[in-house]
Parts: C-alpha cells; sequence; structure tokens
C-alpha cells in the first residue's frame, strides 16, 4: 500500500528509461577522471567554481544536453539535503546522480524534499526533473518520510477558510482510514459533558465547533506511544488580539497537529510495533461575544485551575486537557508538539526546535536520533527555579507568567503540571513553518523534528 497522500501529487522518481548524469563535485574534485573532457572543458571556460547548490548543464559531443554538473561547495557534510535544489533547477526528464559524497538516503530524500510544491490555488507548470534513486536506498522508507513531511507541509500551508477544525478533522479521520485505524471525536459542547472545560474554553468562540480527535492503531502488546498535537487552526490572539503582522501566519497554529500526524504516518506505514494513541484537540481562537476573557479563572480536567493573564496563551489551554487524558491511561513514551511560544525563535531560530524532557536517556536518545537523520533539535531545560512562575496568587497556575522571560521554559513547565504518570514525556516547542527557502524546501509549512522521532520510536519498536 502506497504512503498516505493528503493532497495527490506524482513521484518525483523514476525506475524506467535513459537517465542523464549529474556529477556532484567539490571544487577540489571537478577533474573527476569519470567526467567527460568536452564537459570538463566547458565547465573550465563558463567558470564553473562547484559552489553549494550551482549547476551547470553540460552539452554532449554532438551538441545535446549531456548531462549536468551539481556544485557541493566545500563542505557538503553542512548541507546534508544539497540534492533538493537539483529538483527545483534542472530541466524536465530523467536524471540519475553519478558520483556524491552523499548516501543513498540522504541523496534521494533531499531530491524528494526539494521537489515538493504546494499547487492547491495556483496552477504550476508541470516542468519537474525525475530522478532515478540508487538502487541500495530504501525506497519504501524514503517515500513514507517524503509523504509525513508533504502531509505536514499540506495541511500547515492550507489557509483556515479550508483548514479549520471541520478540515482538520476530515484530514484526521482521511489518514486514520488510509491506515484502517480508530478515530473518535468529541465536539462542542460534549467537551464539557466529558470534562474537557479548557479545549472548550478556548475554541467556544468560533463559528466551528472545539473538538478533540483521537486515533487508535497498532498492535496492543508493543511499546505504548501516544503523540499530542496543538491543532490551533487560527490564532487571533482571542480579545488579547495579535496585531495584524503578527496574525499573517497563524494558519500555521496547528503545526503541532500537522506535525503529529506526519509522525503517526511514518509510523504506521513502516508497521512498526507499538500501541499508538494520537491526540489532537483542534480549536479556532476567534473573538465573539462568547470569548473568554483575561482574568477569567478556568478548572482543567486535572482540577487545577487556571488564571487567563493573557487569552494569546491559548495553546497551553487546550493541550493542558489533552495531556491531562493521555496520562490517565497507561504509556510508555508521551510525545507533544506545539508551534507554542515566539520565546523558542528567539532562542534558537526558525530552523532548530527546542525539546524539554526530564529523562536523560530519552534526552540522549533523541539528539542521537537527530544527529543520525539530520533533523536538528535542541535540548533546552526544565528549569525548576521557574516553577514559581506558572503560579498565580488566586488560583493554581497562570497561563501567562508576567515578566516575559524564559517563556519557552515557563511553557514547558506549565505543560509539566498536567503530565504525572507517563515514565516518560517529552514536549517539543517547533515553528512549523521555513521563513527562506532552503534547498530542500520553499518558504511554508514545515515538518519539524518528526523523523528524529520517527527514527528513536523506529529503535525502541524493536
Amino acid at each position: 500500500m502506497a504512503p498516505y497522500q493528503y493532497i495527490s501529487r506524482p513521484s518525483p522518481f523514476t525506475d524506467e528509461g535513459a537517465t542523464l548524469p549529474v556529477f556532484a563535485v567539490t571544487p577540489d574534485n571537478i577533474e573527476a577522471d569519470n567526467i567527460d573532457p568536452v564537459a570538463l572543458d566547458w565547465a573550465r571556460k563558463t567558470g564553473f567554481k562547484a559552489e553549494s547548490g550551482a549547476v551547470l548543464l553540460l552539452p554532449a559531443q554532438d551538441g545535446s544536453l549531456g548531462g549536468a554538473l551539481f556544485g557541493l561547495g566545500k563542505t557538503p557534510a553542512i548541507a546534508p539535503f544539497i540534492t533538493g535544489r537539483l529538483a527545483r533547477t534542472l530541466p524536465a526528464g530523467q536524471w540519475h546522480i553519478e558520483t556524491a559524497p552523499l548516501t543513498p538516503e540522504r541523496l534521494s530524500l533531499g531530491f524528494g524534499l526539494g521537489s515538493y510544491r504546494f499547487e492547491t490555488y495556483k496552477e504550476i507548470k508541470d516542468d519537474r526533473p525525475l530522478l532515478r534513486r540508487p538502487v541500495d536506498a530504501d525506497g519504501a522508507d524514503i517515500d513514507r518520510q517524503l509523504a509525513a513531511s508533504f502531509l505536514a507541509r499540506d495541511l500547515i500551508n492550507t489557509p483556515t477558510n479550508d483548514m479549520g477544525p471541520d478540515a482538520l478533522e476530515a484530514a484526521f479521520r482521511a489518514l486514520g482510514a488510509h491506515y484502517d485505524a480508530q478515530v473518535s471525536v468529541i465536539a462542542g459542547d460534549e467537551l464539557l459533558s466529558q470534562n474537557f472545560p479548557l479545549i472548550h474554553t478556548v475554541g467556544r468562540a468560533s463559528a466551528q465547533a472545539p473538538r478533540l480527535l483521537e486515533m487508535r492503531w497498532g498492535n496492543s502488546g508493543g511499546r505504548k506511544i501516544t503523540l499530542v498535537g496543538k491543532g490551533v487552526c487560527f490564532d487571533t490572539g482571542g480579545l488579547d488580539i495579535k496585531p495584524s503582522s503578527s496574525m499573517l501566519l497563524m494558519k500555521k497554529d496547528m503545526g503541532g497537529a500537522a506535525n503529529v500526524m506526519g509522525l503517526a504516518l511514518m509510523i504506521m506505514d513502516a508497521g512498526l510495533n507499538v500501541d499508538l494513541r494520537v491526540l489532537v484537540p483542534a480549536v479556532e481562537n476567534s473573538i465573539s461575544a462568547d470569548a473568554f476573557r483575561p482574568g477569567d479563572i478556568y478548572k482543567s480536567r486535572k482540577g487545577l485551575t487556571v488564571q487567563i493573564d493573557n487569552t494569546d496563551a491559548e495553546g497551553r489551554l487546550i493541550l493542558a486537557d489533552a495531556l491531562t487524558y493521555a496520562d490517565e491511561e497507561e504509556t510508555d513514551l508521551l510525545i507533544d508538539m506545539a508551534t507554542l511560544t515566539g520565546a523558542a525563535r528567539v532562542a534558537l531560530g526558525a530552523d532548530l526546535p527546542p525539546f524539554f524532557t526530564d529523562d536523560e536517556e530519552l534526552a540522549v536518545s533523541l539528539s542521537k536520533a537527530s544527529d543520525a537523520v539530520d533533523d536538528p533539535i535542541w535540548r533546552l531545560p526544565l528549569y525548576k527555579g521557574y516553577e514559581k512562575d506558572v503560579t498565580s496568587r488566586i488560583a493554581d497556575l497562570t497561563n501567562a507568567p508576567a515578566g516575559g522571560m524564559a517563556g519557552a521554559i515557563t511553557a514547558a513547565l506549565f505543560l509539566k503540571r498536567f503530565v504525572e504518570k507517563a515514565p516518560s514525556w517529552v514536549h517539543l516547542d517547533i515553528f512549523g513553518w521555513a521563513p527562506t527557502e532552503r534547498p530542500h524546501g520553499p518558504i511554508g509549512g514545515e515538518a519539524q523534528a518528526i523523523r528524529a522521532l520517527y527514527e528513536h520510536i523506529r529503535h525502541i519498536a524493536g
């Protein structure tokens, strides 16, 4: 069975027909023995320097297109997915990479990631090149990693008029149906009757009802893995309204949900020996007469009371109820992902998501997995000295500590108050967006940390 695709698109790979060669070279090995002398002469005359991402089309002796030189720069190791640039610069046709100091998986995954286009709202000329994968590449695993990344990108890139809570639920159900998973939904006022008050509070002002999505899949005898993803389909900031410049990208505030769905796709597609549970609280933080207010105090599912000191700190509220629910059932590993704080971006930038855990063994394993698959993450501390900052004078907790310092850490400490039983928990504060074009992807929604998490889960699944 082919991996699930949210938006149907052709494969960037080919297995049939003749292909033209691409010679991936550094400045020191342009004069490689296996490059045609005519091509080398052409490279000299054009001044090709093998700079990172540079492409030089090569003529054959009869004047036709004979191949291409591709520059890796002086330090190709810092751009493991540099071949993604080929997917956007080579002319249409079928190609293979003749030489490259990259593993078959990096070479293929880079090209595949770079081939991504979001075409839902704008017709784009189909002039894509196709790549013949190396025979020793794991094609099935590359395809599922691409499908997972593309799912996350597609969901995040889709604007909220087409990706509100209703549509996110439909996408969640479609993913589950593809892998014969069980999906259930608690929506609207049923959230109150089933004790999910914070999810209801955040989403009640929207025209589309708030809801909790749940998916179950796998082997009941396998390792129990629970994924929780923040699904704020749009965040106005609520009554503490964001300025317009900050609201422009708020369609991406369901990036945590998009990424856990991508991670679930890989786990299910690989048939890992796990007992998988996925939870997505899906809401829109809107403004209406029914919107929650600064100063309000609400009781959470766990029973802890939370004072609302900023309605724009809503993601941690819906995650609080979802994490409590997740923690009520035995699990071996609890993972939550959320586009949670601007403080994380200030600390580490757009490309390096922080993760928080008090499980030292898990922290080491995730760091190793991150390095192994070139999916960067960085650990930040759950510093106990800041726990006092998440308390309130008249409630158990505040959702927005005063002072604005260490915001990513205090948000993680807030979430930690709702996880007690899980022996191993990790929180990832992702951006879910690429603000600049990179070789392996355009500006727009991005999958972050899920390949590293998949590598770790694959390792512990046995």
